[in-house]
């Protein structure tokens, strides 16, 4: 018998302002049009005044816990991907720890950009599988508003705020592919890639800085690499994409997304798309693809999920998981 990470809830939480593509013709030399055209996206919520990546995270992971049928006290930790935690610290973890009225347990951030989520999922399914918890809140939150250049018509169009969580719970399967729960990870990272996207701005420099991207770079590496890291996590369970019924893949861009679909062999009829409303959300993109997959009424229990993801640093991977 093996232990798995099974999904017991998912939930999101989205601000309630949209923002159109439209909003940004009057400021940027840049159209609705243009902007579909090259990404996907039509609109994006930016987080209202006072609304921060902890306190959305907090009101995903009460969705997610009420789907899971739980309560706080019945979860051991909380890990929150993100790249734009409230303060330098303490965690934003520990905030939303607080604010679901948890008195127990433990709390971290993880950081790895867009490919938070996935590092996240990976982390969590290690502290299941050794015992250090029976259940974990696994949840993906930005304010990526906060960090844009509103003159960068390349980049702060593709942004948006958000939060997605999933609960995690030990269970046991019998070791199999058709187990449900996490299956396979598989992790990676580049550093002489940094300088492809990064935020100029940090401690050493006193302040909070923008971010900034060479997107075509970007692209150019994200369709390799997500491709190479799906394929590689599904060979460890002796699976290929014709085996997947749905990539919930990192909502940065449509034609990366579709490009990526297509080297992996899987029409986009079987690709959880929600980029056209949410925009790039960084680590909150899978868990709010996940959620908004499972409202849709796409993701259904025993479906195979690949999610895959590439972020600064340049860090990316694969979660393989039954639902």
């Amino acid at each position: 018998m093996t232990t798995r990470a099974v999904v017991r809830g998912v939930g999101h939480y989205l601000p309630a302002k949209v923002v159109p593509n439209a909003a940004f013709e009057d400021t940027l030399d840049t159209s609705d049009e243009w902007i579909r055209t090259r990404t996907g996206i039509e609109r994006r919520r930016f987080a209202a005044e006072g609304e921060t990546t902890s306190t959305m995270a907090a009101e995903a992971a009460r969705r997610a816990l009420d789907a899971a049928g739980l309560t706080a006290d019945e979860v051991d930790a909380v890990i929150v991907a993100t790249s734009t935690p409230d303060l330098t610290f303490p965690s934003a973890a520990t905030m939303v720890q607080s604010a679901l009225g948890m008195r127990r347990g433990f709390a971290f951030d993880l950081q790895a950009v867009c490919a938070g989520f996935v590092y996240a999922l990976a982390t969590a399914n290690a502290l299941l599988v050794a015992g250090q918890a029976r259940r974990i809140l696994v949840i993906g939150a930005e304010t990526f508003s906060k960090i844009l250049d509103w003159t960068d018509r390349s980049t702060c169009v593709l942004f948006g705020d958000g939060a997605g969580a999933l609960v995690l719970e030990a269970q046991t399967g019998a070791g199999t592919a058709g187990d449900r729960g996490i299956l396979a990870c598989d992790l990676h990272s580049d550093g002489a890639f940094r300088d492809l996207l990064y935020v100029d701005g940090g401690v050493s420099t006193g302040r909070t800085g923008v971010l900034r991207m060479e997107g075509r770079e970007v692209f150019r590496h994200a369709v390799e690499k997500l491709a190479d890291t799906a394929e590689a996590a599904l060979g460890q369970i002796g699976l290929s994409g014709a085996d997947v019924d749905w990539i919930v893949p990192h909502q940065a861009n449509l034609r990366i997304i579709k490009a990526t679909a297509q080297r992996m062999g899987v029409p986009l009829e079987r690709v959880v798309v929600t980029v056209q409303d949410h925009g790039n959300t960084s680590a909150a993109s899978i868990p709010l693809a996940l959620s908004t997959g499972v409202e849709r009424g796409q993701i259904r229990q025993g479906d195979l999920l690949v999610t895959e993801a590439i972020g600064g640093g340049l860090a990316w991977g694969a979660v393989i998981l039954r639902w």
